[in-house]
C-alpha cells in the first residue's frame, strides 16, 4: 500500500463526461452543471430487469456486459428539477433507437437475452450485481463473503449490493455523486504495467484532471478537502474503489485484468468503516452548485 500523498495546489480540467445511461458509453462535454445530486444528467437512466427490478450493471459482465458496447446521448440538454430528456442509444451493430419512440426496450431485451426496460425512476431498495475477480487485495474478503449470492461461470463470487448506498436520495449512482481522476494516476499505472492500457475510458470519470505531472494517486491526498471548480465547490470524500468493469473490453480497448491487478498492487486504501480496497481516483460531494468547464482550474477555496 502506498503512503498518502499531499494535496496538490492546482489541477486543470482536461475533459468532462456524463453518462446518460448507467453502464453505457456516455458523452464528452465542454461544460457540466454540478448539483448536490451530482453532475446534471449523469446516470439519469438505467436498464432495469423487468422481472425483479435489478439495476443492470456491467459489473456483472456475463449478464450485463453488453451494455458497455452501447452509446447513449441526450436528445436535448438536461434541466435541473426536470425529468431527463429522451436519449438516443446506439447499439454495437450501429442501429440508433430513441427512448421516446417504440422499440428501444425490445432491442435492449434482445441484446441482453432477458426482458428489460429503460428507466428514469430509481426504486427505493433497488440492487445491482457485482462480480469479484480473483485478484489479491481487491476488496475486503468479509464484504465479499457477506454479500455473495451466486458464482459466475468462472467460479468467482457475485454480490447483490444496494444501489445508491452513499448518495443522497434514490439514484442510479453507486457510491459517490461525482467522480474524478488525474492523468498522473493513469501515468503511474502505465509506468508500473507497460503492457496494459490505462485509458481514462476504463474509469468513467466525470472530471479528468491534469496535475502537471504530479505524483500518481495524488487524489488520495485531497480527501476531506473542499475545492473550487468553476463556480462550484466540491468536497473530496473518499478514494474510488475499482471493480471488474475497468477490465472489460470496449471500443478500442481489450479486456485486461492486469489493469485492475496493478491498482491492487500499487494503491490499497483503508476507507473508514468499509475496510481496505484497491483504489484509483476519488469521489466527491457537491457542496455549492455551479458549472465547470474544460480548462477550469480545480484548487483550494
Amino acid at each position: 500500500m502506498t503512503a498518502a500523498v499531499p494535496t496538490t495546489t492546482r489541477a486543470t480540467i482536461t475533459a468532462l463526461h456524463r453518462f446518460p445511461v448507467k453502464s453505457m458509453q456516455g458523452e464528452r462535454v465542454d461544460a457540466l452543471a454540478l448539483l448536490p445530486g451530482g453532475a446534471l444528467g449523469d446516470r439519469a437512466y438505467a436498464v432495469v430487469d423487468a422481472e425483479d427490478g435489478t439495476v443492470a450493471s456491467a459489473k456483472y459482465p456475463r449478464k450485463w456486459g453488453a451494455l458497455l458496447g452501447c452509446h447513449a446521448a441526450f436528445l436535448a440538454e438536461p434541466e435541473p428539477d426536470a425529468a431527463p430528456p429522451p436519449v438516443a442509444v446506439t447499439f454495437p451493430d450501429g442501429r440508433t433507437l430513441r427512448s421516446d419512440e417504440p422499440g428501444l426496450d425490445a432491442a435492449l431485451s434482445d441484446l441482453l437475452g432477458r426482458a428489460v426496460l429503460l428507466s428514469a425512476d430509481p426504486a427505493a431498495g433497488a440492487e445491482f450485481e457485482e462480480q469479484w475477480p480473483q485478484i489479491d487485495g481487491l476488496a475486503p474478503q468479509a464484504f465479499i463473503d457477506d454479500t455473495t449470492v451466486e458464482h459466475s461461470e468462472e467460479g468467482e463470487p457475485v454480490s447483490r449490493i444496494g444501489a445508491a448506498a452513499l448518495t443522497p436520495g434514490d439514484s442510479f449512482l453507486d457510491l459517490g455523486v461525482l467522480h474524478l481522476i488525474t492523468g498522473s494516476t493513469l501515468a503511474a499505472l502505465a509506468e508500473a504495467a507497460p503492457g496494459s492500457v490505462f485509458d481514462a475510458r476504463r474509469y468513467r470519470p466525470n472530471l479528468l484532471l491534469d496535475t502537471a505531472q504530479g505524483p500518481g494517486f495524488v487524489e488520495d491526498g485531497w480527501i476531506g478537502e473542499t475545492l473550487a471548480a468553476g463556480d462550484a465547490r466540491i468536497t473530496v470524500t473518499m478514494p474510488t474503489m475499482r471493480c471488474v468493469m475497468t477490465t472489460l473490453a470496449q471500443e478500442g480497448l481489450a479486456e485486461d485484468r492486469d489493469t485492475l491487478r496493478t491498482i491492487a498492487k500499487l494503491n490499497r486504501r483503508s476507507i473508514p468503516g468499509m475496510g481496505t480496497w484497491a483504489c484509483a481516483g476519488a469521489y466527491a460531494d457537491v457542496v455549492t452548485a455551479g458549472t465547470v468547464r474544460v480548462g477550469d482550474v480545480l484548487g483550494p477555496v
